[in-house]
């Protein structure tokens, strides 16, 4: 797994949240988000879209998991009433890049926490993001981006 270890900035974001159990929806609100983004003149190459699914199925019932579809925001740029905006913290993360398939995805899934187990870190406690540029989209790729500590 080809792994390497990166400081996040703090972003400001703007976002959709859906509720209810991950999966289709997720793409519904991510695409929601681009339609908006497109509309607002942010959709470009150079655009950060993060997924960032904010519970663990594991233990919050489908229901009640949340999945937020993000765009990093200039600081000086307008919100309305039609997207939520928040700020999205920085930190040290694990970045896997994968090809954005269900398959691919999968089979990162079982690595990622081994290789860091590996590589001397845990995770921290913070949501998993997936990020996205409009590069990586084109290209059919996506980053799994893991926060990190040292062991």
């Amino acid at each position: 797994m080809n792994m390497k270890v990166e400081a996040l900035p703090t972003y400001r974001i703007a976002y959709v949240r859906q509720v209810g159990p991950y999966g289709p929806a997720n793409v519904q609100a991510m695409e929601k988000l681009k339609n908006w983004a497109r509309e607002n003149h942010l959709l470009s190459e150079s655009a950060i879209l993060f997924g960032i699914p904010q519970d663990n199925p594991e233990v919050t019932l489908p229901e009640n998991c949340r999945y937020d579809a993000c765009i990093v925001i200039s600081k000086d740029f307008q919100t309305d009433d039609s997207i939520c905006e928040s700020e999205l913290s920085g930190g040290e993360y694990a970045i896997c890049m994968v090809k954005h398939t269900p398959d691919d995805i999968q089979k990162a899934w079982t690595e990622i926490f081994p290789a860091l187990q590996n590589g001397g870190y845990r995770m921290d406690n913070k949501p998993i993001l997936e990020r996205y540029t409009g590069e990586m989209l084109n290209a059919g790729y996506c980053e799994i981006c893991v926060p990190i500590k040292a062991l």
